[in-house]
């Protein structure tokens, strides 16, 4: 949730098309040159903002302040160099890169924390006095802070070798030009949104999403939908830089921890036709537009706006963010959204003071004759770390698979429930146990039982591993890695048909010969297959990876 204005420093003039005095710039860069203690005094809070550019403490950033050289001219006349002033302490340089993309190319930045200032370098002075003009009608804004767009009274930002070595800077311009280059391919910029939930493991509410993309700008519509069984949802701003700092900022991120991943496109919409504010949809510019539920419609028009009907979070007629507890994201430090109780209890997962959450599955109608614990860990760690497995000694059909988190298991139960492996539909359910007892020490076992706590073939060993963002339901083609340049194609086709499948399709990555796709006869020979050669032995020191693919041959 956004802080309070109040709790930000004076936010200088209240007009927007009150400039500073660029006086005190010349101040600032005259501090700069006599290497003044005062810019390292002014440390602030160490940034939690946007994942693209970690924001380096103050004191580095300000040593390379300190190298800076400019050459200063006459103030108020065009210039390349843009003077940002007024933002906000935890502010990233890929932020202020923000503001530039839609104007033209950025060919640097530095930002003085210490002195909530910041310089913009674009590659022209045309894009620079467009930009310019741009924020002279339009008020700039920095994590909902106005901050004040001005040239600079210098023609060149010159900085040395320690400031081309700072990575925040360099990573926010290299992410820049990336989004360039790919905008030059996709098509322009919109101030509509596309935005796709993957492995949507908790629910996400219109709620969640608003206050998601509320911390880069004002959101003026939301509408939300389910296209080929997944949550969507299209996203409107005011302006293309908004919506453009929104694209550059939350894609590829994860609302909750390893899960619910956002994946974000510009939309061919250009306006959001919104008919009614309900759970669906919002138009956060009218709150007056009905819900689409004649009852409640009617309380509403007569006043009892206390009413509220079943599973129905009636829009804020402020418009205002819904006040929620904070909870720790992974690579996007979103504060103010959390699973509500209702939609932890609907994704299987339990809140603090309650029993704690299950990580053991059922595992039932399994092959007898087929079925080991090696087996199942190997299938199952395609969607979590598996700890420990148990084939029960008087029905073998049936097992248990220990996953070492909640949200594992629910990537198991909806990739693997009804799966048919190894001549049987499975079933995977959740479990009444909260773990697998291992057997007592001189107890008959038989192998059944298999401890994989300590597994060097675990897939998710890392937090926010980037092997939750290639979590897919099984499919007949497959995903092959760590593949040594010795072995050629027809080793490994050779291979998976020694191992029963038959190979219908082969294809090396053009760009990267360790990896490959490879198409088998079905998804049941995928399942088989992958069980049977992931971590096969390729060469002395090379074992396969596998895992199931999207793509298709």
């Amino acid at each position: 949730m956004k802080r309070p204005f109040s709790e930000y420093p004076p936010a200088g003039p209240s007009s927007p098309n009150t400039l500073p005095d660029e006086e005190d710039e010349d101040e600032v860069m005259l501090k700069i040159e006599r290497g003044s203690d005062e810019l390292l005094s002014q440390t602030g809070a160490v940034s939690n903002g946007s994942v693209m550019s970690p924001a380096p403490n103050h004191a580095d950033n300000n040593n390379d302040a300190k190298k800076v050289k400019l050459d200063t001219k006459n103030p108020g006349a065009p210039s390349r160099v843009i003077h940002i002033r007024n933002i906000p302490n935890e502010v990233t340089e890929a932020e202020i890169v923000h503001l530039g993309i839609p104007f033209g190319k950025v060919t640097n930045v530095l930002v003085l924390k210490g002195k909530n200032q910041a310089f913009l370098e674009m590659s022209d002075e045309v894009a620079a006095t467009t930009m310019v003009n741009y924020f002279t009608n339009c008020t700039a804004q920095l994590r909902g802070r106005a901050v004040y767009v001005q040239f600079s009274n210098h023609k060149e930002l010159k900085t040395d070798q320690n400031h081309s070595n700072n990575p925040s800077a360099q990573a926010a311009l290299q992410a820049a030009q990336a989004l360039v280059n790919q905008t030059d391919t996709q098509g322009g910029p919109n101030t509509v949104l596309r935005v796709i939930v993957e492995h949507m493991i908790y629910p996400v509410t219109l709620d969640v999403l608003y206050q998601i993309f509320s911390r880069v700008g004002k959101v003026l519509k939301i509408v939300t939908f389910t296209k080929n069984n997944t949550f969507q949802a299209l996203i409107q701003y005011p302006d293309v830089v908004t919506a453009q700092a929104a694209k550059m900022t939350l894609d590829g991120q994860n609302i909750y921890n390893a899960c619910c991943t956002l994946r974000i496109e510009y939309s061919k919409l250009s306006n959001l036709n919104v008919k009614y504010n309900n759970d669906k949809s919002r138009d956060y510019t009218n709150p007056n537009l009905p819900t689409g539920d004649p009852a409640l419609d009617s309380a509403l028009a007569i006043g009892v706006s206390s009413l509220s009907a079943p599973n129905l979070n009636l829009p804020n007629r402020t418009g205002e963010n819904a006040s929620a507890t904070g909870m720790p994201f992974t690579g996007m430090p979103l504060a103010g959204v959390t699973p509500t109780a209702a939609a932890l209890g609907a994704a299987g997962i339990r809140l603090p003071g309650q029993p704690s959450p299950n990580c053991v599955l059922l595992v039932s109608n399994l092959n007898e004759e087929m079925v080991t614990p090696d087996a199942l860990f190997t299938l199952f760690g395609v969607y979590g770390d598996v700890l420990r497995v148990k084939i029960l000694f008087n029905k073998k059909d049936n097992a248990l698979v220990q996953m070492s988190e909640p949200h594992q298991t629910q990537l198991a139960i909806s990739h693997l429930d009804k799966m048919k492996t190894w001549g049987k539909q499975i079933r995977v359910t959740l479990s009444k146990h909260q773990t697998v007892q291992l057997p007592k020490e001189g107890q008959p076992d038989a192998g059944l039982t298999k401890d994989y706590t300590n597994s060097p073939l675990h897939r998710f060993k890392k937090p926010g591993s980037k092997n939750y963002q290639n979590i897919y339901p099984p499919s007949a083609t497959l995903h092959l890695s760590n593949i040594p340049p010795t072995v050629d194609e027809e080793q490994i086709k050779d291979a998976f048909t020694h191992a029963g499948a038959s190979v219908k399709a082969f294809k090396f990555f053009p760009k990267d010969r360790k990896m490959a796709l490879i198409q088998l006869g079905s998804v049941e020979e995928a399942i088989a297959a992958l069980i049977k050669m992931h971590n096969f032995q390729l060469s002395d020191s090379s074992h396969l990876r596998v895992s199931f693919s999207k793509s298709t041959i």
